[in-house]
């Protein structure tokens, strides 16, 4: 059976500016209700699970911030905004821990103590601010890792250092994380073996599909693989970041576009036998409800979302 779609990844402003150019304007002019209509129009579709890409971005916050001033954006407190939508919508949610310091410069952030400081200091005042909400479930480390065959001690030590804090100040939440270098891992015992050494709840692995790293008949060998070094360390849950976007041009250095349903849908059904839950990067920007008064993309992303809701239906 073909999983649907049951998460997608959001953000108030794409970190790539290049990338973000259809819908980042749109974005910084959704007042408050404008962002529950966007969270009503993915919960129409079965979109349960909402992952907050940044809490912060270029030294601008999106919430009450003790270091970084407000980002300048017409909802005064979108992360509020969201809250009460997920609230209302019966969603999950799961809370970005950055970008706190250069988003393009991880090495940086996984050793420098003072961004790690920061980081941590933010976990503190986005559970004091937020953690009321029934919809905060969870976390998410938007550090990524590269896979080059195994994680790097640096991103272990760095994802241990956010969860051991992120336990305490909130013992029930899930915490997500969404390596890239999908296709380079290696998954024998060592990779187990990281996999439990990893403080985490569930792993959603980037198929990169839309960066053009990984073509589609490649996603079961890859995810195969990955599934069994899963269910022999019988801890963290193996979930897709199904990628359905293209560029218009040149990859990383132009806008993201929808990409056509019909390789969303073979993705959709290459993964699915290997994976718990399927999340896509991203419904904002990819898809608008046709006469959303929210609308955030380029214009095609009202195809995708039709073929989307009629292939679903």
């Amino acid at each position: 059976m073909v999983k649907p779609i049951r998460g997608s990844w959001f953000e108030f402003q794409h970190h790539n500016r290049a990338e973000g150019i259809y819908w980042n304007e749109s974005c910084k002019n959704f007042n408050c209700e404008d962002w529950e209509a966007k969270i009503r129009e993915m919960s129409e579709i079965g979109i349960e699970y909402l992952v907050l890409l940044a809490s912060a971005l270029y030294e601008e916050a999106y919430y009450n911030s003790s270091f970084y001033p407000r980002a300048n954006l017409n909802c005064a407190d979108p992360m509020e905004a969201i809250f009460v939508a997920a609230d209302k919508y019966g969603m999950k949610f799961f809370v970005s821990g950055g970008f706190f310091g250069d988003w393009t410069a991880d090495r940086v952030a996984f050793n420098d103590l003072n961004i790690e400081r920061m980081r941590l200091q933010a976990l503190n005042e986005i559970a004091e601010q937020y953690g009321h909400h029934p919809s905060f479930y969870g976390w998410y480390w938007p550090r990524e890792a590269y896979i080059h065959s195994y994680f790097q001690e640096e991103f272990i030590r760095y994802v241990n250092t956010c969860s051991r804090e992120a336990r305490r100040l909130t013992p029930d939440s899930r915490i997500l994380i969404a390596p890239y270098g999908t296709r380079e891992a290696v998954p024998d015992d060592k990779f187990v073996g990281q996999l439990d050494k990893l403080d985490v709840d569930i792993v959603a692995y980037q198929d990169e599909i839309g960066v053009q790293k990984t073509e589609v008949h490649e996603i079961p060998k890859i995810y195969e693989g990955l599934r069994r070094a899963h269910d022999k360390a019988s801890k963290a849950a193996i979930w897709a970041d199904v990628e359905v976007f293209q560029f218009e041009s040149t990859v990383y250095k132009s806008a993201l576009l929808p990409a056509s349903f019909s390789r969303v849908k073979k993705q959709l059904e290459t993964v699915s036998p290997y994976v718990d839950v399927i999340t896509i990067y991203q419904y904002q920007g990819m898809m608008n409800k046709p006469g959303s008064n929210a609308f955030a993309g380029h214009p095609n992303s009202t195809k995708l979302y039709l073929d989307y809701v009629n292939w679903l239906e």
